[in-house]
């Protein structure tokens, strides 16, 4: 027995309180990417041999912008973390010269995701449970089945259509040779 990390991609539809849930965390993930790219850069004009703010610098600042911002409360406080990990990564990207400078986001692109590393489940044949969203309704979730639920990204796409896209963890039994 193996264990394997494996993406599932499903469908979701969301309810129209759902779906306004779903575009505030859309908007809160990239408010929190926003505000700590503006900080790093405010950082470098002011003092440009100051140090980067690290992965766990960001982190420790998101205490104090969710006091300033109430309205990031109503989003899944993981999502917040990947966030910071991947502004992070951007940032060490660059340093290495194999990226560019990471960009601002705006609103009007056409994909809009968040990802989060909390615990979501397997409610019924065609229910998942959320973080802040409850039970929503999807697409086949036998493909679940008992494989332990890493990472979870749900998706809008331009064709209007949201998606969860699961990172899971599951075992694979061996063929013989």
């Amino acid at each position: 027995m193996n264990k394997v990390i494996k993406g599932i991609k499903l469908r979701l539809y969301p309810n129209q309180s759902q779906r306004e849930q779903l575009w505030q965390m859309f908007g809160n993930d990239r408010f929190v990417w926003n505000q700590m790219l503006g900080m790093a850069k405010e950082r470098y004009q002011n003092n440009p041999n100051s140090l980067f703010v690290n992965e766990y610098g960001m982190n420790y600042l998101l205490k104090q912008l969710k006091c300033e911002y109430a309205f990031l409360r109503e989003s899944d406080s993981t999502s917040f973390l990947v966030v910071n990990h991947n502004l992070a990564q951007a940032f060490k990207m660059l340093f290495r010269h194999r990226g560019g400078y990471p960009h601002f986001k705006n609103r009007h692109s056409l994909r809009q995701s968040y990802t989060g590393r909390s615990t979501c489940k397997v409610l019924a044949r065609r229910r998942m449970q959320l973080p802040k969203l409850g039970s929503i309704r999807t697409s086949r979730t036998g493909l679940v089945g008992d494989a332990k639920i890493k990472r979870y990204t749900v998706s809008y796409e331009p064709t209007g259509r949201y998606y969860l896209s699961l990172q899971v963890e599951t075992e694979v039994n061996q063929l013989p040779e």
